[in-house]
């Protein structure tokens, strides 16, 4: 799913676009079949059951495997899908959450550094932590990203490739600029004994 294109400030595009990585779904894949299997399992030793409890147990059997799939699989589902971790020309951007939706922006600009760790298991499945310092107190951690290296890559090279950031061609003129810049002047040099 890309990101709304008016959601992004002109002459603005999106370079990554990813939700966390699948890894993040395998115990709630687990625990699905782990449920389905037991309430089957369940479901064919309630008919064995007394007349009036044979169908009050079918339908707790149910009405339990319903809550457990909501709850350990469909809801961690619906938020790996509502997560975004998104990588623009102009901005870092993390955004999740359904009913209650937070997200955060942070400016190429102001970014400082930033670091990818990855463990064994991390590196088998090709993601990873990716940590960004910027001008707040505290680095960001992203769990779970994938192609964690890549990203860190575009991120650094977004950070230090800015055209705008020092930039002047060689006719003197900078970017959006009518007119030269001026020379940078030196310090003066002090007397060698």
């Amino acid at each position: 799913m890309a990101y709304p294109d008016d959601l992004l400030s002109q002459n603005e595009h999106v370079v990554v676009h990813s939700h966390p990585h699948f890894k993040m779904l395998i115990f709630p894949f687990v625990a699905f079949v782990i449920t389905v299997a037991a309430a089957i399992w369940l479901l064919t030793l309630a008919p064995d059951a007394p007349a009036p409890w044979n169908n009050v147990a079918m339908i707790a059997i149910g009405v339990v495997a319903l809550v457990l799939v909501v709850w350990l699989f469909l809801a961690p589902l619906v938020r790996w899908r509502t997560t975004h971790f998104i990588v623009t020309t102009d901005r870092l951007i993390a955004r999740e959450g359904v009913l209650k939706r937070t997200g955060i922006d942070i400016p190429m600009s102001r970014i400082n550094s930033v670091q990818f760790e990855h463990g064994l298991l991390d590196r088998v499945f090709g993601c990873g932590t990716l940590i960004v310092e910027s001008a707040s107190d505290e680095p960001l951690k992203f769990d779970d990203i994938p192609r964690v290296e890549h990203v860190h890559t575009v991120i650094y090279r977004e950070v230090n490739d800015n055209p705008y950031d020092d930039y002047q061609s060689e006719s003197g003129y900078g970017p959006q600029q009518t007119e030269p810049l001026p020379p940078q002047r030196r310090a003066p040099r002090g007397r060698r004994r």
